[in-house]
Parts: structure tokens; C-alpha cells; sequence
């Protein structure tokens, strides 16, 4: 297992770097903290910014290039995301459809399927959110009830969603559906379905940190036509666990570099604020400190395992295990040892200026629930690797 960068790859970095100095106006930090941008500015922000991307060649990038990519490697996707998260760069709407329905229909979806939404996926033009988590289904997604029920060659879904992140700006959702109610795991297909039609009906979720990123979608008969079906009748569970081992891989390099930002702002406070010496304090960045090593550490084997072509293994549940813990705990340790101003929202004139730990704080609440729980983490870590008994 090869764990350092090689020069090819260095320049590649730099290359990345370079671009994104000479094409980035404002840093997403600035973005949030201007009172112009309300929820639907920000939007068009991060859209104008993936454009920026896909012109350049900057996403997909480890796609085939007919479909877009540049056929690039796992490292050089993981470092592009390091230098973005590092530079403070927008984060793009389609996220999701590019980080997950575009390799679904990459490897499972049809030539027409591929040639109608990946350009649109790609530039923006469409936004996508994904259709996955039920109000009773969550972390045991197999357990979800939304149906699909053939309407000749097409198909009409009934059912809910929640949690559907960015379900408020999207044109498209993903959704599994049931489409028999007998079969736990073979009866899910997967369906790509417009959400401006009737039958469907999103409503945005309003947050704990005042965002409504989230939203809730209810279906009544909404259409799904035949030729949107993803794979084949029943082939849905094996498609979304396909593509959602992935969806960890590339990104094993940014939860580190986030942290280094974030870091490196704590510190700057405790040193406006004249705290930085006190040996409590230094403890607790120490160990700060340490931890992100560790979650670096870990991924780099991620990265360096799929660089060697095989799929993630449990080392994927190990990091998102390890980042979600580790945020929680940076928050808090920011919001104890910055005293009142990190309590205060970037809007308010007596915040600090570069970091909403405010907000962090309360988005980190979810980490540790959202794309698996920690405890099921847990399961998956003590069944596969310490490969302890079931009960």
C-alpha cells in the first residue's frame, strides 16, 4: 500500500490550486456573511460556481471522458476536493447527482439515459436531489414503504421522503421505490422522477441553524416513466449500495483539510482573545490536533485502496465514524474556548469574521446520524473487521 503523493500528482495539485486562485472571487465564508445573500443567492452562487467547474474540466473528473470526465484517478479527484474545501470554495448544488446518480447511471443507467441528464447534471441546469430516507426508514433503509405501481410501460410512486438535501431547489429526484412489498431487499428499484408535476409536492424543512436545505417530498400518483427506470425491476437496493460505497472514497482527504481550516481559526481566536498559552487550552488543541491526523491517516488507506482498484471496505465506516465524532467535539471545544463572540452568528456586527462556529455547531448535531448513525458504523466496524458474533 502506497501512501504518498507522487510527482505527477503534486503537479497536478498545483495546477488545481492555481486555477482556483485565478477563478474565485469570493470565498464561500464572505458569501455566507453578506446580508444580500439570502437562501435562494446563495443558490445561484454555488450554481455559478459549478459552471466554472465543469468548463474547466473539474468535476466528474474520474469519469469516462464521453460522459464528461477526463478520465482522471481517485487521487487526483481526492486532491481536487482538498483544495477546494482548503481554498473555501463554493460547494455545488448537484452534488449529489454527481456524486451519486451520475456513476449510477454511469454503470447501471442506459446510453439515452446517460446522453438526456448527465450534460445538464454537469453544467447545473438541473439540480438533483436524492429520494432514499423515509420517515420510518433511515439508517435501516431497507425498510422503506414508498411504492411503485406499473401504470402501463410507466410507473406511478406513492409514498414520502424526508431529509431530501437540497429538495427545495431541485428539478429531479432519485427514489427507491418498492416495488414488491414481500421481498426486503429485491423488491427496491430505482427511479428518476421530475418533481415538477402533479403528484408531488416538497416541502422545505426549516433547521435548527435557520436553513431549509432539507426538504420533505410527498408523492400521490406521481409519474415515473418506463424509460426512467434505472438497471432493471427489483435491481434498486444492489444499484444504490453500489454507488454508495463509493460515495465516501474520493472524499477521504476533505474532512481533514476542513479541519485544518477550522483549526487554524481556533487558534487564531485563542490568540486574539490571549488565551493560546494557557496549558488547559494547548491540551485541548493538542488533541484536536491529533485526532485530524488520525482521520487523515485512515484516509489515505481509503484512498490508497481504491487507488489499488479495489472497492472501500470497512475502513469507509471507520472514517465516517471517526469525522462525524471528531466535529461534534471541534465545535464544542471552539464554542468553550472562544468564549461569547464564537456564539454569535457571522450577520451580527460583534461576531468574530472568518468562522460561523455558531453554526457549525448546531449543523454538527446531525453528523453523527446522517448517511448511517454511528451506531450502525459500529455494527459494520465490529461485524467486518473485529468480526465479532451477531446476536
Amino acid at each position: 500500500m502506497d501512501l504518498q503523493f507522487t510527482p505527477q500528482h503534486e503537479k497536478f495539485r498545483s495546477e488545481v490550486r492555481g486555477w482556483i486562485d485565478a477563478n474565485l472571487e469570493r470565498r464561500w465564508t464572505e458569501e455566507l456573511r453578506d446580508p444580500a445573500n439570502g437562501e435562494n443567492e446563495l443558490v445561484e452562487v454555488r450554481r455559478s460556481w459549478q459552471a466554472k467547474l465543469n468548463e474547466a474540466g473539474y468535476l466528474g473528473m474520474d469519469w469516462p471522458e464521453e460522459w464528461g470526465g477526463r478520465g482522471a484517478t481517485v487521487v487526483e479527484k481526492a486532491i481536487f476536493l482538498e483544495e477546494s474545501l482548503r481554498a473555501d470554495s463554493p460547494p455545488i448544488p448537484n452534488f449529489l447527482g454527481i456524486g451519486l446518480l451520475g456513476p449510477a447511471l454511469i454503470h447501471h443507467g442506459t446510453e439515452d439515459q446517460r446522453r438526456r441528464f448527465i450534460p445538464k447534471m454537469l453544467s447545473g441546469e438541473e439540480i438533483w436531489c436524492q429520494g432514499f430516507s423515509e420517515p420510518a426508514a433511515g439508517s435501516d433503509l431497507a425498510s422503506l414503504r414508498c411504492r411503485a405501481e406499473p401504470d402501463g410501460e410507466d410507473w406511478r410512486i406513492t409514498g414520502q421522503k424526508v431529509w431530501t438535501t437540497f429538495g427545495p431547489w431541485a428539478d429531479w429526484i432519485f427514489v427507491l421505490a418498492r416495488t414488491d412489498m414481500d421481498d426486503r431487499h429485491g423488491g427496491i428499484s430505482f427511479f428518476l422522477v421530475p418533481l415538477d408535476q402533479e403528484g408531488c409536492d416538497v416541502r422545505p424543512l426549516l433547521q435548527i441553524s435557520g436553513e431549509s436545505e432539507f426538504g420533505e417530498v410527498f408523492f400521490d400518483g406521481a409519474l415515473a416513466k418506463g424509460e426512467h427506470l434505472v438497471g432493471k425491476i427489483g435491481e434498486g437496493w444492489r444499484i444504490a449500495m453500489t454507488v454508495l460505497s463509493y460515495e465516501r472514497g474520493a472524499s477521504a482527504l476533505t474532512d481533514p483539510a476542513r479541519n485544518d481550516v477550522f483549526l487554524a481559526d481556533l487558534v487564531e481566536g485563542l490568540r486574539e482573545n490571549g488565551t493560546l498559552h494557557l496549558p488547559d487550552v494547548r491540551e485541548k488543541l493538542a488533541r484536536l490536533f491529533v485526532q485530524n491526523e488520525v482521520i487523515r491517516a485512515n484516509g489515505y488507506r481509503t484512498l490508497a485502496t481504491l487507488a489499488s482498484g479495489s472497492a472501500p471496505g470497512p475502513e469507509s465506516s471507520i472514517e465516517k465514524l471517526l469525522w462525524s465524532e471528531y466535529a461534534q467535539k471541534q465545535s464544542e471545544t471552539a464554542l468553550e474556548l472562544l468564549g461569547p463572540r464564537a456564539h454569535l452568528r457571522l450577520r451580527s456586527p460583534l461576531a468574530r469574521t472568518e468562522m460561523d462556529w455558531a453554526r457549525e455547531f448546531l449543523w454538527d448535531r446531525a453528523g453523527t446520524i446522517y448517511s448511517g448513525s454511528s451506531e450502525i458504523q459500529r455494527n459494520i466496524i465490529s461485524k467486518r473487521v473485529l468480526n465479532l458474533p451477531t446476536s
